[in-house]
């Protein structure tokens, strides 16, 4: 299939409408067979769950042009079951995993014009979302839901190279104790928006959250999991029932342990522990690993020792790896890549 006629080395990280989009309705208890559509529009209920009661979730991925010219997808069974324990959490049908996949396969499929060749630096991301879109005022779940899937080709998340980030300590709590910190619902976003208009505002590029019980420990930011490196080279990710099970960190994890040989320690981290770390990341989908060069503590700054001008290089072995093994370099794991076409 030709390729559409856009500048792929200069996309930003917006969106664009394709094409095509993936739609499936939930009423009477049941699914139905979906279709893919060319209607990017949705028409609701001014009572729709999803507006009254923030009754949605989403998961994110994207879609790549490997060496060998393939589109492929990367471990998109575990986006698949990631969005089906978000679903059970808001008491929201599970849209079957199976279906799922061969729903992103049809989207992506479709809109294969729109991924972009290798070597531009840019790739498709991949939006499932599913939303309660009956009439609700009563505060209880919807009967009726949308799943959708849409796609959008974007940029790298760094234009001009890797520049590590400064984060603060937050004052605000991302996720609440047996709360929703775990799945990802569109109403844990909500909550982080005000915190990181705030940072931006003072400066900073991201906000580090605490624990909402002790204020001791490190959790997460607003839409990505820490990755540390201790001096000793060994990989660190903190441990919580409250925190998103970043597909990314766990790929990572997996890159340390059985490509590079390091140790990795999935564990509390306390905040005290932060300045004894030589290297320190954030994990997405976005970016893969997003460089931390500095952390500020309410005026006290903890200086990362891999500095504010590149990634340190463990982090840097890391994200070389994983790249790698997305875009068909290096070898992946069996069930990692999901070919399309």
């Amino acid at each position: 299939m030709e390729k559409k006629k856009i500048d792929w080395a200069n996309l930003g990280f917006d969106y664009q409408k394709t094409d095509y989009r993936f739609v499936a309705n939930y009423k009477d208890g049941a699914w139905d067979e979906g279709a893919v559509i060319t209607d990017d529009t949705i028409t609701i209920s001014e009572c729709a769950c999803v507006l009254q009661y923030a009754q949605t979730i989403f998961e994110g991925l994207k879609a790549y042009t490997t060496e060998d010219g393939h589109i492929v997808t990367f471990r998109p069974d575990l986006n698949a079951s990631r969005m089906a324990d978000s679903a059970r959490r808001l008491e929201m049908p599970v849209f079957p995993e199976e279906r799922f996949l061969e729903a992103v396969e049809k989207t992506v499929a479709a809109n294969a014009a729109y991924v972009p060749p290798y070597g531009s630096g840019a790739t498709l991301y991949i939006r499932p979302f599913m939303f309660g879109s009956n009439a609700v005022i009563g505060v209880k779940p919807a009967d009726e839901y949308q799943f959708r899937i849409f796609t959008t080709p974007v940029g790298p998340y760094f234009k001009g190279g890797v520049k590590p980030l400064t984060i603060r300590i937050s004052d605000f709590d991302r996720a609440a104790p047996c709360g929703t910190g775990n799945i990802k619902a569109g109403l844990n976003y909500a909550m982080s928006l005000y915190a990181i208009v705030d940072a931006h505002h003072q400066g900073f590029d991201e906000n580090m959250y605490l624990d909402p019980k002790t204020r001791t420990k490190v959790e997460e930011t607003g839409g990505a999991n820490f990755l540390f490196v201790t001096k000793d080279n060994k990989v660190v990710t903190p441990k919580s029932d409250s925190i998103l099970p970043s597909i990314t960190r766990r790929s990572l994890v997996h890159v340390a342990k059985e490509y590079l040989g390091l140790k990795v320690e999935e564990r509390e981290v306390l905040l005290d522990e932060v300045k004894d770390f030589a290297e320190c990341g954030l994990c997405g989908t976005a970016a893969v690993i997003s460089p931390v060069g500095k952390i500020v503590d309410h005026g006290k700054e903890i200086c990362l020792p891999s500095g504010m001008n590149a990634m340190g290089p463990v982090t840097q072995k890391l994200y070389d790896t994983l790249t790698g093994i997305q875009m068909g370099r290096l070898p992946a794991p069996e069930g990692w890549i999901h070919v399309i076409q």
